[in-house]
């Protein structure tokens, strides 16, 4: 199976161009959640965000910024909020998503039945404790691996 940002890419998959540059494309989400919805990709076929280049990463970034910034001019939203969830094409996307209230980006488990609606609530998930938090920044910062992240570089 092809996959579909490629296609938008080279030119057989019809798409809303916003942007294009030698690095990166960004255009209309087929299905937005709200109006002004647009994903963010690389040129590159890179499946994991993750595995992009950390340079066109950085692009992606920016443009995705200056696209914010006007979406927040023209659709007024309350925030615009960018999501890397690495589902629904296995080519690295992010998505601008126009926010008009707190649940418009949201995670399934957050997600209740209460009285028969759907509510989103952290009522229940458990807050693990510092130390465990600590410990898991510490996994996450490399201290004791070889790929330390090296903040001089960022």
């Amino acid at each position: 199976m092809a996959c579909v940002f490629c296609e938008i890419i080279e030119g057989t998959s019809p798409a809303s161009i916003i942007y294009r540059d030698e690095f990166v494309i960004a255009f209309m989400t087929i299905h937005p959640s709200s109006p002004g919805e647009c994903t963010v990709i690389p040129l590159a076929h890179v499946d994991h965000f993750t595995d992009v280049e950390d340079g066109t990463a950085e692009r992606i970034m920016r443009v995705a910024q200056r696209i914010g910034r006007r979406m927040r001019e023209v659709f007024q939203p309350q925030r615009v909020g960018m999501v890397v969830h690495g589902y629904g094409v296995a080519h690295a996307h992010l998505i601008l998503v126009p926010q008009h209230g707190p649940y418009d980006i949201t995670s399934a488990r957050f997600a209740q039945v209460e009285n028969g609606q759907v509510v989103f609530t952290v009522r229940h998930i458990a807050t693990p404790e510092r130390r465990v938090l600590d410990e898991h920044a510490g996994l996450l910062s490399g201290a004791d691996a070889e790929n330390v992240i090296d903040k001089k570089s960022l």
